[in-house]
C-alpha cells in the first residue's frame, strides 16, 4: 500500500481543504483521484477508468467503456426453435368450423405452435358455400379477399396484379391464395432471398421462391416491398445467387407476390394449379377440396395445404434490427487479484490459504455483474472459461446486450 506523508502528506491535504472550499465542500470521486494521483507515482496510482475511482469490488464504468445506440441486424430460422425448415403441417380439430371458412391455422406438431395460416379469396365470392344453397352463408372467400386486398393494395387498386412476362402487373387475378405467417414467428419481417416452398401436385412437385436476389430491384407499395414469386432455387451451400426459373406459368400467368414487412406470400391459384396440377388429396368434388377424406366445401385453402404438406419443406428466416449496447469492462494488472471467497483465507489471522498468494494472489474471473447505481444487480454475463488474474495480468471482457 502506498502512503503520503512528509511534505507531500502536508500539501495534499491543504489542497484538499482548498478545494473543499472552492466548491463549497462538494468533491467527486473523479476530482479526489485527479488530485491524489498528483502525490503517487505511476505504479502506486489510484486505479481508475474514464477518470473514476475504484471502489472495492465494484467499478463504475468511464465515459470511454460504453457504446450505447448501436443497432445490429439479426437474422434466426423462422419456425418454432428458431428452425429454418418446416417440413411437419398439423391442422388442429379444434379449431373452429365458422374460423375454417376463412382460414386454417397451420401447427408444426399436434399440440404444437401455430406457424402460419392458409386462406383462400375471390373477389366475388366463389369458393364460398352460395347463397342460394344457404341464406346463412357469409360468402367467406369475398371477405378474405377484400380483407387482403385493403392490407397490401395500394389504394385505388381493385385486384391484386401479377407479373405477366412482359408488364410486372399485367395479370388480374380474381382469387388468391394466402400464407400468412404467424407474427410471433417472423416478428419484424421474413428475409427476403431467404424462404423456398415445394408444392406438389399431380404433375410434380415445384420449389417457389422469391425474386429479391441481388439481380433484382425492390418494389415498394403500401404494404412495403413487394417481390414477385416464381420457381426456381436458393442454391444453399454454395456460392451462386438464387435462380429464378420463371414467375409465370406456361399461359403466362405470374404465381404470385411476396410481402416481407407482412409476413405474406399471395399465390394465383390459377397459375399455380396449372404447373403443379390438382393438389394430391383434393379428388373431384366439384371444386370442393378433400382433406384427410373430409370433404371440405367452401374451404378451398385446404387444396394450397395439402400442397405445400405434400412438398414437405417449407424455409424460412426472419431478419430483426437489434439495438445493442456495448459494455468494456477492465481490469488492470493491480484490481480484482483478491477474492471474497473465505476458501481464499485460512485460520483466524486471515492467512492466504495457499502460501504462493503472499507474494503473488491470483484469481479467476468467471462472472461480470452489471448494477445501477444502488449496486442492484441489472444483468448477469458469464465467461466461456475462468480467466486468471494476477497483478502480471490485465483483462478485458466486452459484454454485450440486446434490446
Amino acid at each position: 500500500m502506498a502512503q503520503i506523508n512528509g511534505q507531500a502528506g502536508v500539501n495534499l491535504s491543504q489542497e484538499l481543504a482548498n478545494y473543499l472550499d472552492a466548491n463549497q465542500g462538494s468533491l467527486t470521486s473523479e476530482q479526489l483521484t485527479t488530485i491524489i494521483n498528483q502525490y503517487l507515482t505511476g505504479g502506486d496510482k489510484l486505479g481508475a477508468s474514464g477518470g473514476q475511482i475504484t471502489n472495492g469490488i465494484y467499478k463504475r464504468f468511464g465515459e470511454f467503456d460504453q457504446v450505447n445506440g448501436k443497432v445490429e441486424v439479426v437474422t434466426t430460422g423462422l419456425w418454432t426453435g428458431n428452425t429454418g425448415s418446416l417440413s411437419t403441417f398439423v391442422t388442429s380439430s379444434s379449431q373452429s368450423a365458422a374460423s375454417l371458412n376463412y382460414y386454417t391455422n397451420v401447427y408444426n406438431e399436434a399440440a404444437g405452435d401455430v406457424q402460419y395460416a392458409v386462406a383462400y379469396g375471390h373477389k366475388f365470392g366463389s369458393g364460398s358455400v352460395s347463397l342460394d344453397n344457404d341464406d346463412s352463408s357469409t360468402l367467406a372467400s369475398k371477405a378474405t379477399y377484400a380483407q387482403y386486398k385493403q392490407l397490401l393494395l395500394d389504394q385505388g387498386d381493385d385486384k391484386f396484379k401479377f407479373y405477366s412476362g412482359s408488364t410486372e402487373d399485367g395479370h388480374e387475378s380474381d382469387d388468391i391464395y394466402i400464407i400468412n405467417v404467424s407474427r410471433a414467428r417472423y416478428k419484424e419481417k421474413m428475409d427476403a432471398g431467404n424462404w423456398s416452398v415445394i408444392l406438389s401436385g399431380s404433375n410434380q412437385t415445384f420449389n417457389f421462391i422469391d425474386n429479391s436476389g441481388k439481380k433484382f430491384s425492390d418494389s415498394v407499395g403500401k404494404a412495403g416491398r413487394i417481390f414477385n414469386v416464381g420457381s426456381g432455387s436458393l442454391n444453399l451451400g454454395t456460392e451462386s445467387e438464387a435462380t429464378i426459373s420463371s414467375l409465370i406459368d406456361s399461359n403466362g400467368r405470374g404465381y404470385g407476390k411476396f410481402y416481407p414487412d407482412q409476413g405474406i406470400i399471395v399465390l394465383n391459384p390459377t397459375a399455380i394449379h396449372q404447373t403443379i396440377g390438382t393438389s394430391v388429396d383434393s379428388g373431384s368434388n366439384s371444386g370442393a377440396s378433400v382433406y384427410e377424406g373430409i370433404t371440405r366445401e367452401g374451404q378451398n385453402q385446404f387444396l394450397l395445404h395439402e400442397a405445400i404438406r405434400g412438398g414437405g419443406d417449407f424455409q424460412a428466416r426472419r431478419t430483426e434490427n437489434v439495438s445493442t449496447s456495448h459494455y468494456f469492462v477492465r481490469a488492470t494488472n493491480r484490481e480484482y487479484n483478491f477474492s471474497n471467497n473465505p476458501t481464499f483465507v485460512t485460520g483466524s489471522d486471515g492467512s492466504f490459504a495457499e502460501s504462493t498468494f503472499e507474494k503473488d494472489p491470483k484469481t479467476f474471473i468467471t462472472t461480470v455483474g452489471l448494477l445501477n447505481d444502488a449496486n442492484e444487480t441489472i444483468a448477469v454475463a458469464k465467461t466461456s472459461q475462468p480467466i486468471p488474474k494476477s497483478f502480471d495480468k490485465e483483462v478485458l471482457i466486452k459484454v454485450k446486450l440486446d434490446f
